[in-house]
């Protein structure tokens, strides 16, 4: 029997028995773009980039006594004095995860918080728990649509950040005993201890222990006593046949790290070669111009440098100290430019369709975790799976057309648009998700499954009855001033004006294959009873 999604979601109720609202009051002042990841990209054009055709190291001799602006910058500096100038993703890994003063997994701030009000930016779970809720009766719908398993039933977050989506998530399932009882453990892949622990006492309380195995760290959840598993990588999470993950990623994807690109004209060249009838004579052998592509590196800027020497854009603030790196462009091939190009017919399509000039953003991770999700739901050659079972929901910004992201990288400190090159391992990094790329890199790794989507995250918000539940919270709230917060941050989720969350945002769904047959709620399906 199926049921229209509205309503079935209109008695809220009965699937959202207790909740508060003073999450939406606390943050409804704030304007949600301009303070968060989304905050504007960095233009990348060619008076931007600060191209170089040197090696970068031109300077080092120079820079032993230069003063850089944190602890990371100063060991990024001395590995490229050593290698050369580095691959933009290997500059990302090191600014997100270094253990020396990596943004998520070596803060050298005291009591720093990445997160709301005092951190550098807002997420969705954080402006209302109704966006969690619905993740949550998402999850509901498909393990509905799927057989109702009994047993075997796996929650897996990536980058879960401070717990609240997965709270949100569980306190809404709990309202399901059926459900509930089915789920066998938790998983959160989670990098930074820091956050791992305001995790754990999040979701197991203060005074739960946390113990360290092979696989990563245990607890015990407060929600019907699960346990909860951390890991550092999705890898350590075991793959089996028989269980039916579930798998949220929410504002995920746009952290990996990515490799640039730029597709160049390489001139015809004159060289000799033996002659055809002699060949004892050279003769000259002329090349025809070819298009190569060219790796985008990171470099350290020249010493003395100031914002208005490498030009910092307009759109971002000078308030910080000047970028301690630039971008420079590879004088010949790399590793990475001969393959990474290469590696999708999207990406190959590009040389005809655009030609020199053409920009590429490439992320190897999103592919592997892409491929993996895929693998634990519809099975692999190396994990075959009779049966697929299981869901992935993806939520993040890019382009929801196919577009292939260019030009995304952003830097955001304390809730303003900085240079992403400013201050590594303080600012915040961040980039356009590609969504096609995800779903044919799902595809390829699984025959046993299918995307739905992207559709734009405030269509997705309001096929999952955002709009009623939010109702339900605003009557409850009490007080005029709550209720008209609670609306505010529900219309901020779902809003799709100019840069908007409900239009910038979008999801993607990867299911179980079933030909077609059937569209999960949000993305135009309904809910199986």
């Amino acid at each position: 029997m199926k049921s229209a999604v509205p309503r079935a979601l209109r008695n809220a109720r009965r699937i959202f028995p207790r909740a508060s609202s003073t999450r939406s009051s606390s943050l409804s002042s704030l304007p949600r773009l301009g303070n968060n990841r989304l905050s504007g990209t960095t233009t990348l054009t060619s008076q931007h980039r600060n191209f170089s055709a040197t090696t970068g190291l031109r300077d080092i001799d120079e820079d032993k006594d230069r003063k850089w602006s944190t602890p990371l910058a100063k060991q990024l500096a001395a590995a490229i004095e050593l290698t050369g100038p580095i691959p933009l993703a290997s500059f990302m890994r090191m600014c997100l995860t270094s253990d020396i003063g990596g943004y998520y997994t070596g803060a050298i701030e005291k009591d720093r918080d990445q997160f709301g009000l005092k951190g550098d930016f807002v997420t969705s779970p954080e402006i209302s728990q109704v966006f969690g809720e619905l993740i949550g009766v998402w999850f509901l719908t498909e393990w509905l649509a799927q057989g109702r398993q009994s047993q075997g039933v796996e929650l897996i977050e990536v980058g879960p950040g401070r717990g609240t989506l997965m709270d949100d998530v569980l306190r809404t399932i709990q309202s399901f005993p059926a459900i509930a009882n089915s789920i066998d453990a938790i998983y959160m892949v989670e990098a930074s201890p820091e956050l791992r622990m305001a995790q754990k006492n999040l979701l197991c309380g203060e005074d739960a222990p946390m113990t360290e195995s092979k696989v990563g760290y245990h607890s015990v959840c407060k929600y019907n006593a699960l346990p909860i598993v951390w890991t550092e990588t999705i890898k350590s999470i075991p793959i089996a046949p028989q269980k039916m993950p579930f798998i949220v990623a929410h504002e995920f994807f746009d952290a990996l790290p990515i490799h640039a690109f730029e597709l160049v004209s390489v001139p015809a060249s004159t060289s000799e070669a033996p002659s055809s009838t002699d060949n004892s004579s050279p003769s000259n052998k002329i090349t025809t111009p070819t298009l190569q592509w060219r790796e985008m590196l990171v470099s350290p800027t020249p010493p003395g440098s100031t914002h208005e020497s490498l030009k910092t854009p307009a759109t971002q603030s000078r308030e910080t100290p000047p970028p301690d790196f630039q971008l420079t462009r590879a004088t010949s091939s790399t590793r990475h430019s001969l393959y990474l190009p290469e590696s999708s017919p999207r990406f190959r399509a590009l040389k005809s369709t655009v030609g020199p000039g053409a920009l590429l953003e490439v992320c190897p991770d999103a592919s592997l975790y892409a491929s993996d999700f895929a693998a634990r739901i519809g099975g692999s050659p190396q994990h075959p799976k009779p049966k697929p079972s299981g869901a992935a929901l993806i939520l993040d910004y890019g382009p929801g057309d196919g577009t292939i992201p260019t030009n995304s990288l952003r830097g955001i400190r304390k809730h303003r648009r900085v240079s992403p090159f400013a201050e590594p391992g303080l600012t915040d990094l961040s980039v356009d998700v590609d969504f096609a790329g995800i779903a044919e890199s799902a595809t390829r790794a699984s025959e046993g499954v299918e995307v739905h989507g992207p559709v734009a995250q405030g269509v997705f918000l309001e096929l999952m009855g955002i709009r009623e539940r939010a109702e339900v919270l605003a009557k409850r709230a009490g007080k005029e001033e709550k209720g008209r917060a609670v609306e505010k941050a529900w219309r901020r989720l779902v809003d799709r004006g100019p840069g908007g969350m409900g239009k910038v945002y979008q999801a993607l769904a990867i299911l179980p294959e079933n030909g077609g047959r059937r569209r999960p709620v949000g993305f135009g399906g309904e809910v199986v009873q």
